[in-house]
């Protein structure tokens, strides 16, 4: 069970040392750890590529290869995907040390469908997005990875509830046809609205059937609230700050329906000199205007609302890194005490 107003963060964060960064996690976010994401590592050490070091395991030929732009399916795995695996593994080993006994749930990040579709090229350059097939395998075996990868985590932290966030920042270029060619020149077709939902119903009922909470991030302004809930998104985490206006009151139903809602509103970036104080009053203040726009008690938001950066922390200073974790501490208390704060620039 997730604690009422919990912090969190979104997943990616500066620097090379997993293990360290375990310990910060365990003891700045106690109620919602979650698995630390260092790209800086390396190609591997990336969302996609360690999304897609599980896909290898589970089909061999879904493996990927680096190329001068990105990823490319591969013959077989390589030392890349081995690479990306052992990092994987030691990031899962760091976070289990650190939380070893805790009963509380611990969040994985990995890539959705749509976006690994929309990263990924095939042998002949272009993206798998093109290819219904290539999409089709790709959701298939990433379904199967997830449940492998949810008892894995299970058998580490068996006192934990895992929670399991599809990032899924292309998504919406996807649907919008706006994903770009080889060439650079064009734009591939948009994906049809019900392939989407299928295929990402598949990877969250994976992930739900083995025993995970799971949802999507997505911090683009024009995020699917309707199509992740129907396919099955029980955690939706958005930057509050870019997000669409229309999308305001179906996540306020999503959140009234017993959704999970991560709601970034810790900058990723410092703005001014600030310490965690400052910061959570910031924070604390932006959540409690948000409940009542959505005209939503605080005590029963809270039991739905966890708080996080705006989005992933990798670019980040290090020291603003633990500021930002430290503040989304001090800010839930804030929340759940109904403290009375000022709203930033008052």
């Amino acid at each position: 069970m997730i604690a009422a107003a919990a912090a969190t963060g979104i997943g990616s964060l500066p620097g090379t040392d997993s293990h360290e960064w375990a310990r910060t996690i365990a003891g700045e976010l106690p109620e919602f750890p979650h698995v630390p994401e260092l790209p800086a590592r390396g190609p591997g050490a990336d969302m996609v590529g360690r999304t897609m070091s599980l896909l290898a395991e589970v089909a061999p030929d879904l493996a990927v290869d680096t190329t001068p732009t990105g990823w490319r399916f591969a013959d077989a795995p390589g030392r890349v995907m081995t690479r990306a695996r052992s990092w994987l593994a030691e990031d899962l080993d760091g976070i289990e040390q650190a939380v070893a006994g805790r009963a509380t749930p611990l969040k994985e990040q990995l890539v959705g469908p749509w976006t690994l579709a929309a990263a990924i090229e095939m042998r002949n350059g272009e993206r798998a997005v093109r290819d219904v097939g290539a999409c089709r395998d790709i959701a298939e075996a990433l379904a199967e990875a997830i449940m492998r990868h949810v008892g894995d985590i299970t058998r580490r932290l068996p006192s934990a509830q895992v929670v399991i966030q599809l990032d899924e920042p292309s998504l919406p270029s996807v649907l919008a046809g706006g994903v770009t060619t080889a060439s650079g020149l064009a734009t591939y077709r948009s994906v049809d609205v019900g392939r989407a939902e299928s295929h990402l119903t598949w990877v969250l009922s994976a992930a739900t059937g083995a025993g995970a909470l799971a949802g999507v991030h997505c911090c683009h302004p024009r995020v699917p609230i309707e199509l992740l809930r129907k396919a099955g998104a029980r955690l939706l985490s958005v930057d509050p700050a870019v997000l669409d206006g229309a999308a305001e009151e179906p996540l306020g139903a999503a959140l009234e329906d017993g959704v999970l809602l991560l709601l970034g509103y810790a900058p990723a970036v410092p703005r001014q000199v600030s310490g965690p104080q400052m910061v959570a009053e910031s924070v604390a203040a932006r959540a409690l205007e948000q409940y009542s726009r959505w005209g939503i008690p605080v005590d029963i938001a809270n039991a739905h609302v966890a708080l996080t950066p705006a989005c992933g922390l990798a670019g980040a200073d290090p020291a603003w890194v633990r500021t930002v974790y430290a503040a989304l501490g001090i800010a839930g208390r804030l929340v759940r005490d109904d403290s009375p704060v000022e709203s930033e620039g008052s």
